[in-house]
């Protein structure tokens, strides 16, 4: 893998080039920024951006004006590679809150899928696909259990997918009997050759089973059978060392700059 030239793809596909990630969202191209415009409860924010010195303050007050005129909090998505040099200070400067980096890992999905990742299921636990309301719910309670967040908006933004497009998301649950103890989603955008990983999470007593390795075995698998390249993954320091074990590669960092107005 040419860490550059599959860099430079994933920011024409799935930044420049990106799709709404739901019924009801927009994304426009103003000047040097691509953002995505939603409902309150879907994600607000800045996709990409070419910005040099000159113009870095403009596009961020621009952006400002924009989100806030809507009542919405929104996010600077903010990669390692972005210019200026020195974004993510003007963006503190113009009020936004930096929240913990992430890495930026990418792995072929044929050949994770082919590897097989040594991730059968563990003992007791069973990958159900969520395709209702019921299953959302399972996710949720999951993500409340393993985040210590409220889960309203992400139990708002699947169902919106799941009856809009559920060709573009796979959600699943693993359940240990009758309990959720790990969930995550597959993110399927059309006209790109990345698919994304997201929201992965496991309940604590689950943690360190093999049960988030069987979830990405088994996203890898969908992905490779509907036609993906690669598999995209923004990640934490907990999943960080189970990704690169997998095969994952970091070509980049990527920072969440979120305004609140």
């Amino acid at each position: 893998m040419e860490h550059h030239t599959v860099l430079a793809l994933y920011d024409r596909q799935a930044r420049w080039d990106a799709r709404p990630e739901g019924p009801d969202s927009t994304v426009e191209r103003v000047g040097d920024v691509v953002r995505q415009t939603g409902p309150a409860h879907g994600w607000n924010g800045v996709l990409w951006s070419g910005l040099d010195e000159e113009r870095a303050d403009e596009a961020i007050a621009g952006q400002v004006r924009h989100f806030t005129s809507l009542g919405r909090s929104f996010e600077w998505k903010l990669y390692g590679h972005d210019g200026p040099a020195d974004l993510g200070e003007r963006l503190r400067r113009a009020g936004f809150t930096p929240e913990p980096a992430e890495a930026l890992m990418v792995a072929e999905a044929a050949g994770l899928h082919r590897s097989g990742l040594g991730a059968a299921p563990p003992e007791g636990i069973e990958i159900r696909p969520v395709t209702d309301a019921a299953g959302v719910a399972l996710m949720a309670e999951v993500h409340e259990r393993a985040f210590g967040t409220d889960s309203a908006g992400l139990r708002r933004r699947v169902l919106d997918r799941l009856a809009a497009r559920p060709d573009t998301v796979a959600a699943v649950v693993a359940m240990a009997g009758d309990r959720p103890v790990s969930s995550a989603r597959l993110e399927l955008p059309p006209g790109t050759a990345f698919a994304g990983l997201w929201g992965g999470g496991t309940v604590p007593e689950w943690r360190g089973r093999g049960v988030y390795r069987a979830l990405v075995a088994h996203r890898a698998r969908i992905a490779s059978e509907r036609g993906y390249r690669y598999l995209q993954v923004d990640a934490s320091d907990l999943s960080r060392p189970i990704l690169r074990r997998l095969g994952f590669t970091r070509l980049s960092t990527t920072t969440p700059y979120v305004y609140e107005p």
